[in-house]
């Protein structure tokens, strides 16, 4: 069941990251806690997940200390949580359903926080038990995903500099692809290489987090404009406050819910080489555009 799968890969998510992670005892206190407020804030763990069940499915098993490169994901993942939550850029207090970092920390610390989880992700990353080749091309990925080009940083940016323009689609699709899809289809692809993954294998799983990445986001837009802040515990209404260029700012709810269908009908259909291997990534693909958080 979907259930167990999800529940499955927190745990082993979350294992990991307390392996990874300082404890909050450790000197200097206030940073690791701080570290740790986020990281263990909640969370669905999409992106370990997605990572752990794309390298089940290539290698047909669940490769060993796979979750070591989730928990890597994790923390990149966080570390942009919290300094997408910062005054400077999208200023929120609430996030998992907790005070956001810089609310409980303050800014200086809470920006640390977010270095801090981002130089221990590729700690982690350099120490992956795995060929020396796929460890490389699994940082390069992550790496390039992250940054400034077609990245979750570049996306970032242009977000933040389309605020209070007319919507226009060129520039909603880059925003989507670079700061939500990019991040999700790096998971999938690690998660792929990290398993041995063949050329066509890792192409076919780059298609499918590149279109199920931006379902996912587009399904984000849409919850921000129907759910309750204690529905997603985080603040509901901050794209329309903020004037932000989303799905249903351009084309409306219903509209916007049947491309995000249309992209996970294009995903499903890539992972189709796969065969019964691919039923748990294809399961996770529905629960995205289905979620109500």
């Amino acid at each position: 069941m979907l259930q167990d799968t999800l529940e499955e890969g927190r745990e082993g998510a979350d294992r990991a990251l307390e392996r990874l992670l300082p404890p909050a005892t450790l000197h200097p206190i206030s940073i690791h806690k701080a570290m740790r407020h986020s990281v263990f804030a909640g969370g669905k763990r999409l992106r370990p997940i997605l990572c752990r069940e794309a390298g089940r499915m290539v290698a047909g098993t669940l490769p060993s200390d796979i979750d070591e490169l989730g928990a890597a994901l994790e923390m990149l993942h966080t570390y942009s949580l919290i300094h997408d939550d910062l005054p400077a850029l999208d200023n929120d207090d609430l996030r998992r359903g907790r005070p956001t970092c810089h609310v409980v920390f303050g800014e200086a610390i809470a920006i640390l926080a977010g270095d801090a989880l981002q130089t221990q992700a590729y700690e982690a990353l350099a120490r992956l038990p795995c060929p020396a080749e796929a460890r490389t091309r699994i940082i390069e990925e992550i790496a390039h995903a992250t940054g400034t080009i077609d990245g979750m940083i570049g996306g970032q940016v242009i977000d933040l500099e389309a605020e209070h323009s007319k919507p226009d689609l060129t520039t909603l699709e880059y925003i989507h692809r670079a700061k939500t899809a990019a991040l999700i289809t790096a998971s999938l692809v690690s998660g792929g290489l990290y398993a041995g993954g063949a050329d066509d294998q890792i192409q076919r799983l780059r298609s499918f987090g590149q279109q199920i990445g931006l379902a996912f986001q587009i399904v984000d837009d849409v919850l921000d404009l129907t759910q309750t802040s204690e529905q997603l515990g985080k603040t509901a209404g901050k794209d329309m406050a903020a004037e932000k260029t989303t799905y249903p700012a351009l084309f409306g709810i219903n509209e916007s819910l049947k491309k995000a269908d249309e992209l996970v009908a294009n995903a499903l259909a890539q992972l189709e080489p796969f065969g019964e291997r691919a039923g748990t990534l294809k399961e996770l693909a529905r629960y995205l555009v289905e979620r109500k958080k």
